[in-house]
């Protein structure tokens, strides 16, 4: 099919059989470089027709030489383009098989393609397909070519710039697909001031008369940021099964379903999610973050046992009366809090960081909260 398009575009004039030799190719290319030009190969068979059909050849696109040729696309607004700039393209090569600005052209006409949006790193190759389109009469498509998305850097986003394929993103880094809708979405469109735009929202809303025609810069801070927000928004039980498949742990949905509204205000991604769920499975005696132990050292261990005896003398087991026992062990103590509640959150979950110390108690449960605190203790009770 592309062949006997390129020769129907030698049969009406639009193309024509080139016999130029390597050498005379790297000629014209040294000739360019001297003179610090685009290479623009002038063929020497543009215009004759007594080369030896049966030597083997190119078939190079007649390109028009003179005015101009503009483009108004949807994106970029008019572009145009003088017609000297562009050059006599290879449509087939030696061995008939076509290049891709034959055979997209082709293609898209065969499939009835009447948008052509892309990025715009093509904007340059339709300049080079419209000749091909005209010169077949096919109708022209309506072009929109859309910005890249560049690093932090301002440079083109690629793999320097860290995980760039879709499953990264969820795999490696956690984030949610509503999430990342959302930010490649506003990357590089908008629709007045608005931030959060689920899916059936950005279906509504989206036209390419909302599309900007400047690159924007991906930043992963701001993903997160937005991912933290659909987190919040994500149902309990969702996101307990997404973390236990995380983590291996498939039969404990139940109680990651029960820590979740404790976790996910806290968390950017499923990865913090899943590692905020640690404290839930630890086995005794728990292994004590480095960066944490000091806050066992000195008066801990004291604070410790008054807070277990505490603890234990409870009747219930409720975030209330844990909040009041846990205060009036401070208040007795003639100290802070905060100096009670930290020792705890070490004692109970290894870390220096947790959901809200009375959280913890109660998804632990009696029995689990009491036997962490002991084991954390220099005496026994």
């Amino acid at each position: 099919r592309h062949a006997e398009v390129a020769a129907a575009l030698v049969a009406n004039g639009h193309a024509y059989r080139c016999w130029m030799t390597a050498a005379e190719i790297a000629a014209q290319r040294a000739a360019a470089e001297a003179a610090k030009t685009p290479l623009r190969i002038i063929s020497p068979w543009r215009d004759r027709s007594d080369g030896p059909a049966d030597q083997p050849h190119v078939v190079r696109l007649r390109a028009p030489q003179e005015g101009a040729t503009t483009i108004d696309d949807l994106v970029q607004g008019p572009v145009t383009v003088q017609n000297a700039e562009l050059d006599d393209l290879i449509l087939l090569r030696s061995d008939g098989t076509p290049t891709y600005m034959l055979a997209v052209v082709v293609d898209d006409h065969d499939m009835g393609v009447t948008h052509v949006i892309r990025g715009d790193d093509h904007l340059n190759n339709a300049f080079r397909q419209l000749p091909i389109i005209r010169a077949m009469g096919w109708p022209e498509p309506i072009y929109a070519h859309i910005p890249l998305i560049h690093g932090s850097d301002g440079a083109k986003l690629s793999k320097r710039h860290g995980a760039v394929g879709i499953e990264a993103y969820r795999d490696t880094l956690g984030i949610l697909p509503e999430a990342l809708d959302n930010y490649l979405l506003r990357l590089g469109w908008g629709h007045g001031d608005a931030e959060i735009i689920g899916r059936e929202e950005a279906i509504r809303w989206f036209d390419l008369a909302g599309v900007g025609k400047s690159p924007s810069r991906f930043d992963l801070k701001k993903l997160e940021s937005l991912n933290g927000h659909y987190l919040r928004e994500a149902d309990d039980a969702r996101l307990a099964a997404l973390v236990a498949e995380r983590i291996g742990r498939a039969d404990a949905i139940a109680p990651i379903e029960r820590a979740m509204p404790f976790l996910k205000p806290r968390a950017a991604n499923l990865n913090e999610l899943a590692e905020g769920t640690a404290f839930l499975f630890a086995i005794r005696p728990l292994p004590i973050d480095p960066a944490a132990a000091p806050l066992l050292a000195g008066d801990a261990p004291a604070v410790l046992k008054a807070a277990h005896r505490a603890l234990d003398a409870l009747d219930g087991w409720d975030t209330e009366a844990l909040d009041a026992a846990v205060r009036q062990v401070a208040e007795a103590e003639g100290v802070k809090l905060g100096q009670v509640a930290q020792p705890l959150r070490v004692a109970l979950t290894g870390r220096r960081t947790s959901p809200g110390i009375f959280d913890v108690l109660a998804l632990l449960g009696r029995e689990e909260s009491l036997g962490r605190i002991a084991d954390q203790m220099t005496d026994q009770i």
